[in-house]
């Protein structure tokens, strides 16, 4: 039974759980207590596009998985999508109150139908700075997930994902673009809306001085603007919403 002690005891076993086996072992438990089968927690990004920009554990069905990642849904999945709009979990059910439906959602379902996976409830995952993430527990054939699991998930979901994002953290920033404090301090400015002209007299700097530390960070995100730089200077956590606001 989902009962608040049990969700304590699972809440300690995720932030201790030091690989990613001993993680996936406090996931299946949650799911016994639930009465479900199936948990994905994941980061919301096109996993073949992308291989190993994000966290995913997962225990769906292979064939399942497979015609997910082919066709790009990591980004553009109904739950997923209904998750960046909720700060609390919510069940699937319950999606289309929050969440509009879109053309091709309901294939969407009745695809992961025929793979046993039916209703579910999903918990956001949202840290400023990084793509949106979440933890999904779903159950087979027509068996509901209920308001108190939902409760008993919330209770564990933050801290499963904050241990998968350290288990994972060598393997997933790896190949990071590593930036300069001083190129750091440009793509800052630049998403403060500064032009170089601008950030030159704020740091003291040469203007071409300015231009030639942005030039060097677009080429390590391989971004092809100012914009983008600062888009995926924020995504990779070299800056931060708050660092931007803080200006």
């Amino acid at each position: 039974m989902p009962t608040p002690d049990a969700a304590l005891r699972l809440a300690a076993d995720a932030m201790s759980a030091a690989s990613e086996d001993a993680l996936v072992d406090v996931l299946l438990e949650a799911c016994a207590r639930m009465g479900c089968s199936w948990f994905a927690l994941t980061h919301h990004v096109d996993f073949l596009a992308a291989p190993g920009k994000g966290v995913r554990i997962h225990n769906y069905p292979e064939d399942w998985a497979h015609w997910f990642d082919s066709r790009g849904l990591g980004t553009s999945d109904p739950v997923h999508r209904a998750s960046q709009k909720r700060m609390a979990g919510f069940l699937w059910h319950d999606m289309t109150d929050f969440s509009p439906e879109r053309p091709g959602d309901a294939a969407i379902f009745a695809r992961a139908r025929r793979h046993d996976i039916h209703d579910g409830l999903t918990v956001p995952a949202h840290l400023p700075g990084e793509v949106h993430g979440s933890v999904s527990f779903a159950w087979r054939s027509r068996a509901a997930a209920t308001p108190e699991a939902l409760m008993f998930a919330q209770s564990i979901a933050a801290f499963a994902f904050e241990a998968a994002r350290q288990i994972s953290r060598p393997a997933v920033h790896i190949n990071r673009p590593r930036l300069t404090d001083r190129q750091i301090e440009c793509v800052l400015w630049v998403a403060r809306g500064k032009s170089d002209g601008v950030i030159a007299q704020i740091l003291g700097l040469k203007e071409d001085t300015i231009s030639e530390h942005l030039k060097n960070a677009r080429e390590r995100y391989e971004a092809p603007s100012r914009t983008s730089l600062a888009i995926r200077a924020l995504f990779d956590s070299a800056i931060t919403f708050g660092d931007v606001a803080g200006g």
